[in-house]
């Protein structure tokens, strides 16, 4: 295969996608709309006073808040909010995971690759990687491109090992979010904590106390918080899970790179 036809290979646009991306807007509508529609059901079923309706929804005439806008109903939707980050990071791992049983490379014990058996192998993956997926043919890809280029195995390594760097920080990067909102959760149901027990001390009258007023008030006041480390500690087991999955589809994908390509690369003695 000659050069040229390499380069336009390399180039040519893919008539079929590979890589399944999910839309972000809509998967996050979605889990908004989600979690709309279980609120609503919860209001409809649950009587306006009851002990679950209090608890869940801050459903209560004891309420610093008008309903729908109650803080309970706010950390309902950040937490589908989350629950649909993690969704979507959950899908990536998945579709990098699948990449490395697509055999790029030899997986044998004896054979060796020299740069003319590489054009056929970077054409293959050149069209299966994007700036957010596919991180096994990008590495193939760029070390291959490396190698053709410098012919030193020992560059390859490094750029390998920069581009395994990168790769991570942007891995990091893409749970800014979700790092936010579970850190936001319990802050909001603090805040709803200090402006429930406030709204319950303003009941307060030495000359005519109204018991049931303050202790409503001071109930509602507490629910908050407990909504609020209950779903914050939901999201981070999750967060922790997907994660990881993701971490170790790139630590795969890099192992994979170096044991079936960088260890395989020959370069072949010019004639004296």
């Amino acid at each position: 295969m000659s050069e040229s036809s390499l380069v336009s290979g390399f180039f040519r646009v893919p008539a079929v996608a590979h890589l399944t991306k999910l839309p972000r807007t809509r998967v996050l509508s979605m889990a908004v709309g989600a979690a709309c529609f279980t609120i609503a059901f919860l209001t409809l079923v649950l009587p306006k006073d009851s002990s679950m309706a209090v608890f869940l929804l801050d459903y209560t005439v004891y309420s610093s808040f008008p309903y729908p806008l109650t803080i309970q109903n706010l950390m309902y939707i950040l937490f589908a909010v989350c629950l649909g980050e993690l969704f979507l990071r959950a899908w990536a791992a998945r579709q990098e995971i699948k990449l490395l049983g697509e055999s790029f490379l030899p997986e044998d014990d004896h054979t060796v690759l020299r740069a003319k058996d590489l054009g056929e192998i970077r054409q293959s993956v050149a069209h299966r990687f994007t700036a957010d997926t596919g991180i096994l043919p990008y590495l193939i890809n760029l070390c291959i491109l490396q190698f053709q280029a410098s012919r030193s195995v020992d560059q390859a390594v490094s750029v390998l090992n920069s581009s395994l760097d990168l790769i991570s920080h942007r891995v990091d990067l893409n749970y800014s979010l979700t790092r936010y909102v579970v850190w936001a959760i319990p802050t909001v149901g603090f805040i709803g904590t200090v402006v429930g027990i406030a709204n319950a001390l303003g009941f307060v009258d030495p000359d005519h106390m109204d018991l049931g007023k303050v202790t409503g008030s001071l109930s509602v006041a507490f629910n908050t918080t407990i909504i609020a480390l209950v779903l914050s500690a939901v999201l981070v087991l999750l967060q922790h899970i997907v994660q990881t999955n993701e971490e170790l589809a790139m630590n795969r994908a890099g192992d994979y790179t170096l044991k079936n390509l960088i260890n395989r690369l020959y370069v072949e003695k010019e004639a004296a």
